[in-house]
């Protein structure tokens, strides 16, 4: 017992291994490329913006991890596959993690063609652009680990969510169809459902006391999740912590999704 005890403490070292965190440029993905590299991986923090990949590289070097940055927009399948080739012959594609995604909150009525495009553009075909080039480089390599990120919605909506919501219940079915091709070439792929995280991007909803506190009320922690907490998470899927778990979706939702009503019975 004492040495499989002793064993289990480093199955989260990511030591070793080389990941690729997509949107490293700030929110989930800063932190997520920042949690990889303080548990040991050689990262490298990607994103659309490449002047924000590289401070996030910069600040976690100066920090004595190990990070390089590059730009990389998803909905370019050939800059992902090309991206991965260049990971993978320098150093082998041990982990991608892919955080990026879009949202026009709009009625169904008021959706335009072109905003259909735009979210469809980076939610699907971007996230399956990543998991295609991951896949062909992993299956090669006879091992590795996937991490798409979806969401709570998609299980649950609200007004003005429907193609958000659409496009995040799609990447858990490429997840799970991915798992099922995958695995028998030791690949496994697994998707990150978060709640309302606090990001740059959700900023504008916090701005609004009643807003913000109506998502607040919807986890049973009466708050909203920071993006820090999705590091403990990625980091698991992400090692050999989670050697037997694919084609699953992990909630960080605070209890959003377990929880549909809040009233105490008289006598409780």
């Amino acid at each position: 017992m004492e040495h499989r005890l002793g064993t289990s403490r480093h199955l989260f070292d990511l030591t070793g291994k080389t990941a690729a965190v997509i949107g490293a440029g700030s929110g989930i993905g800063e932190a997520v490329a920042l949690g990889c590299a303080r548990h040991g991986a050689r990262v490298f923090a990607l994103d659309v913006n490449e002047a924000a990949a590289r401070g996030v590289a910069e600040s976690a070097v100066r920090d004595g991890l190990t990070c390089d940055a590059g730009v990389l927009d998803i909905r370019d399948s050939a800059a992902v596959d090309a991206a991965f080739d260049r990971i993978d012959a320098a150093h082998g594609l041990d982990i991608v993690i892919c955080t990026p995604a879009i949202n026009v909150r709009k009625p169904i009525l008021k959706y335009a063609d072109e905003e259909l495009a735009r979210v469809l553009d980076v939610n699907i075909k971007g996230n399956f652009n990543v998991l295609r080039a991951a896949g062909r480089v992993m299956t090669s390599r006879k091992k590795g680990s996937i991490i798409l990120f979806s969401s709570i919605r998609s299980q649950v909506v609200e007004p003005g969510q429907s193609v958000y919501a659409a496009t995040k219940a799609a990447i858990v079915q490429m997840v799970k169809t991915a798992a099922a091709e995958f695995g028998p070439s030791g690949v496994r792929v697994n998707a990150i459902g978060p709640g309302v995280i606090e990001t740059p991007l959700t900023a504008p909803i916090k701005a609004n006391k009643d807003w913000y506190d109506a998502y607040a009320g919807k986890s049973v922690f009466n708050r909203w999740g920071r993006a820090d907490e999705l590091i403990g998470p990625s980091v698991f899927l992400a090692s050999d912590a989670a050697s037997y778990v694919t084609g699953t979706v992990l909630f960080a939702d605070g209890g959003w999704l377990a929880a549909d009503g809040r009233f105490m019975p008289p006598g409780m």
